[in-house]
């Protein structure tokens, strides 16, 4: 899962809108709408800055290893590949299988490697979110909104409507309303 990618995304809280709205009552017909782009909101914040930052840094390091894990298996199987001519048919073999060996770890530790930086991005951000959206809460009841949509779960949107902004100035300023 890339990053911050797991943040909301699809169309079923889209589609649950606007089952609401088509069978909502007249009053909510006339009720307030906003969006947010919470993945925007939590990757703006100040600690959202900061944990990007973090997660490209053990990103990198770890992509650094892969890198130079994945040259070293390449060059072996360059030189099995070289070598067979001159090799016996066992000898060959048993290299090859050695080198299947070694990619098939390659590959775990690539695949253990990704599930420990979604589980640090999840640790990291999990809070970030879960700030983000008692933000959106605390907007929704001052401003007596009555739904709230993920900004990317839908089509269009007038800016007026976007409460992404003022959720970061809220967030970064220690949950005091910004200035209008």
């Amino acid at each position: 899962m890339t990053l911050f990618r797991r943040v909301f995304h699809g169309f079923a809280p889209a589609l649950a809108a606007t089952a609401l709205l088509a069978t909502a009552s007249p009053a909510l017909a006339d009720g307030k709408i906003a969006v947010v782009d919470v993945q925007r909101a939590v990757t703006q914040t100040e600690d959202g800055l900061r944990a990007v930052a973090q997660l490209k840094k053990v990103f990198e390091a770890k992509q650094a290893q892969l890198e130079a894990k994945n040259k070293d298996l390449q060059k072996q199987h360059d030189e099995i590949e070289k070598q067979a001519k001159v090799l016996s048919r066992d000898a060959i073999q048993k290299r090859q299988e050695d080198w299947q060996k070694q990619f098939l770890e390659f590959q775990s530790t690539q695949a253990q490697m990704q599930q420990e930086l979604d589980k640090k991005q999840k640790e990291i951000t999990d809070p970030i979110v879960q700030k983000v959206l008692s933000i959106v809460d605390r907007i929704a009841k001052t401003d007596n909104i009555d739904v709230v949509l993920e900004k990317g779960t839908v089509h269009f949107v007038r800016a007026d409507l976007d409460i992404t902004d003022r959720c970061i100035q809220m967030y970064n300023g220690a949950g005091k309303e910004p200035k209008k």
